[in-house]
């Protein structure tokens, strides 16, 4: 058993805000006990932000508390339950291999979930067992702290400790465990799982503890319809994420129900990669074999996603059933618009443009479109078009290219800003680098193969200031050799 005991101080400071909801939405039960855990890597900036002391956090005791053989005093240990649609099949989920200890309030008074991902089985494992790999931990590593430095609301990883055990998925390899801040753990698949296995009351609570947690502005104005501005709330979150990942290209891979959060933050980093050549079908995960949630997908799933959580939201928003529907495809109907919004004012930011003009969707669709047909880099050709040297592109030469181009400046030349600042701001949304798929491939390779972590240390260093660009970040952003099969990424579950 877990053992509970005084450590030494970390700077922990618990409380357990979700455990007071009713007991439907969780079990109570201590992570499992590994045999010989060892620290790989602690993120000693995130830590002093939570008011955490990392040199505590790197002893035997810390290291103790990450791998789950020790509790920290005023920790509550649960597993959550939840549902979710997996690939559109609806199923009854739950954290299957991870341990919420609590929440830790900040030295700012903020509230955020300290999780163990890998911590064993619960209740809800589903003959799992419980454990993660070294790898998946460490690309959640790697890309959560590379979205955070991008400007992606997501959560974050606090630390990665081995088990000295192994686990067995694609490769056996080391087990692993990592610890995940997240706003909150809430999920569309919460709310499902509310609406489907619990009473009305329950779904209430729920929703007025959601209300409470991420949009108190919402309760403190004593909204008539809180349930239904809550929706409208998520939806907001939703539409401005989403265009976020697109503007970098990002692609999460399972976008399931339950790998949507209320809060807005990206969570749930499983077979994730970003765009190398610019195709809206691209799918890495080897488990979307149908391509459901392809690169040009995204937005689409996100309103799928976000109609289940208005299904589960029904009952409060209006006691007639039919009503209340309306009044959801009515908050639903603004996902699409909020979306393009924000996609579109990012993707002005991207060129360089600082006002709105009728043609400028048209602009960004012709450069997307060549884009696609040259099998242009994404990230690349917008770093070629910040720093005028589009003979760097594959697009470079080509008659429709420079018709674009003439377009282009035009448009530049009718806004009142000038070229320097246009530069400017195409430099703050253009990063000079990302977590390139090879590059995250052989820093995972070099950890979980031949325990080498300098590749994986070096790669977070630059992928830390990505709009920096710097010269030593020039390296990072070269494209991988040409390879006989596509690139594919593993669910690591």
């Amino acid at each position: 058993m877990t053992e509970k005991t005084e450590i030494i101080d970390a700077g922990w400071n618990f409380d357990n805000s979700y455990a007071r909801l009713p007991q439907s939405f969780f079990s109570r039960l201590n992570p499992t006990p590994v045999r010989s855990p060892k620290a790989i890597i602690v993120n000693g900036p995130l830590a002093q932000s939570l008011g955490l002391y990392v040199e505590a956090l790197q002893s035997n005791d810390g290291v103790a508390v990450f791998a789950g053989n020790q509790i920290p005093q005023g920790a509550l240990p649960l597993a959550q339950a939840y549902a979710g649609h997996q690939f559109g099949h609806f199923n009854m989920l739950g954290d299957g291999r991870a341990i919420l200890l609590g929440e830790q309030i900040t030295p700012q008074g903020e509230r955020v979930d300290i999780q163990l991902k890998g911590s064993g089985p619960t209740p809800y494992s589903r003959r799992g067992d419980g454990r993660a790999g070294l790898g998946p931990m460490l690309r959640e590593y790697i890309i959560s702290e590379a979205m955070q430095a991008l400007g992606i609301p997501t959560t974050r990883s606090l630390a990665v400790v081995t088990t000295g055990e192994s686990v067995i998925r694609e490769i056996d390899q080391p087990g692993a465990v990592l610890t995940r801040i997240a706003a909150s753990h809430l999920r569309v698949g919460t709310f499902q799982y509310a609406a489907n296995w619990s009473s009305v009351e329950d779904l209430r609570a729920l929703a007025d503890y959601t209300l409470q947690r991420h949009f108190p502005e919402v309760k403190a104005e004593g909204d008539e319809n809180r349930y239904l501005s809550l929706l409208k709330e998520v939806i907001k979150r939703q539409a401005d994420l989403i265009a976020k990942w697109q503007l970098v290209g990002f692609i999460h891979g399972v976008m399931n129900t339950d790998n949507m959060a209320l809060s807005g933050e990206t969570i749930d980093y499983g077979p994730c990669a970003f765009l190398d050549v610019y195709d809206s079908a691209t799918v890495f995960s080897s488990i979307d074999t149908n391509g459901r949630y392809a690169y040009g997908n995204q937005p689409h799933l996100a309103g799928w996603n976000l109609a289940r959580f208005a299904e589960a939201l029904l009952p409060l928003i209006h006691v007639d059933e039919e009503q209340a529907i309306k009044l959801a495809e009515d908050a639903l109907a603004d996902f699409a618009k909020l979306y393009h919004l924000n996609w579109q004012a990012g993707m002005r930011a991207k060129l360089g443009i600082f006002n709105e003009e009728v043609e400028d969707e048209a602009l960004i669709e012709g450069l997307l479109s060549m884009m696609q047909k040259y099998r242009a880099d994404y990230t690349n050709t917008f770093l070629a078009l910040t720093f005028d040297k589009v003979e760097d592109t594959v697009l470079s030469g080509s008659e429709e290219f420079t018709q674009w181009q003439e377009l282009w400046q035009a448009r530049l030349g009718r806004q009142p800003e000038s070229k320097a600042s246009s530069h400017q701001l195409m430099r703050s949304r253009n990063p000079a680098i990302i977590p390139r798929n090879h590059r995250v491939e052989e820093a995972l390779e070099a950890a979980v193969k031949h325990g080498d972590y300098d590749v994986m240390k070096r790669l977070l260093h630059v992928l830390s200031s990505p709009f920096a660009h710097s010269d030593e970040q020039a390296d990072y952003a070269t494209l991988p050799e040409p390879t006989a099969y596509p690139y594919q990424t593993f669910c690591g579950t």
